[in-house]
């Protein structure tokens, strides 16, 4: 497969900051949020109040650390012969020759997500989307994480008047699946992959909508129940379940 270094440029939408939530947008008059929440999300939900509701900063971890360091290392490799495109264009070469990109942005207004996908393999046969992660043990999370991804990128591939600004218009009876899958960070193992089917979608939406409700105030951020969650968490001297 070829490396395919992605511009998107028909990727135009007007954003604000929220008024009051660090991190979320308000794009076509509704709520987006990082997809990379989800993760945290999963950890625990009341750490997402207490760092983007309260405001409350800490240092990051040496985990936090040394991942966007191997991030960033696996991204510079990418880039010294990735040859530059457009999406409109790998959508059609792909259905003959197999490329991959990295740092891949997507976007899906009607749901209220953006972020980077890690990595995509687009094949004649498939798209996977691949995010990296320390480990090998495939969370519940991690899952969710890569799931809203396939969402978003489904969402951009398919034409929608609605979302005309952020759509990215495939090749006309493109059947081809997504796959989510979990990589760990700097091998080539994939130690977890689905196809992006319709309960892998309509369970991701069923949490995308939780996380909205959250950010609307209609439901409480629930603390985590695990003890060795909130022993490792960095906020725990600014939580009031610790």
């Amino acid at each position: 497969m070829k490396n395919k270094l992605i511009n998107n440029p028909n990727i135009r939408y007007d954003a604000e900051n929220h008024p009051k939530i660090k991190g979320i947008q308000i794009i076509n008059g509704r709520n987006n949020f990082p997809i990379s929440w989800l993760n945290q999300q999963g950890y625990c939900e009341y750490s997402l109040y207490l760092q983007y509701f309260k405001g409350i900063e800490t240092a990051p971890t040496t985990a936090m650390t040394l991942g966007t360091k191997e991030h960033q290392k696996l991204e510079n490799k990418f880039k010294e012969d990735a040859v530059p495109t457009t999406f409109d264009e790998v959508l059609k070469t792909s259905m003959k020759e197999a490329a991959i990109s990295r740092e891949f942005f997507v976007v899906a207004p009607e749901y209220g997500i953006r972020g980077f996908i890690d990595e995509i393999w687009m094949t004649p046969d498939e798209f996977v989307i691949i995010d990296d992660k320390p480990g090998k043990i495939p969370y519940p999370s991690t899952i969710n994480q890569v799931l809203a991804y396939s969402l978003a990128f489904k969402s951009m591939i398919n034409e929608s008047p609605v979302n005309s600004q952020t759509t990215l218009f495939s090749q006309k009876n493109d059947k081809r699946k997504i796959k989510a899958a979990l990589r760990e960070r700097g091998t080539n193992n994939i130690f977890w992959i689905e196809e992006f089917d319709e309960n892998n979608e309509k369970k991701i939406k069923f949490l995308i909508n939780r996380m909205h409700g959250l950010f609307e105030g209609s439901k409480p951020f629930l603390p985590t129940k695990n003890p060795n969650k909130c022993n490792k968490c960095r906020f725990q001297s600014y939580c009031e379940h610790f």
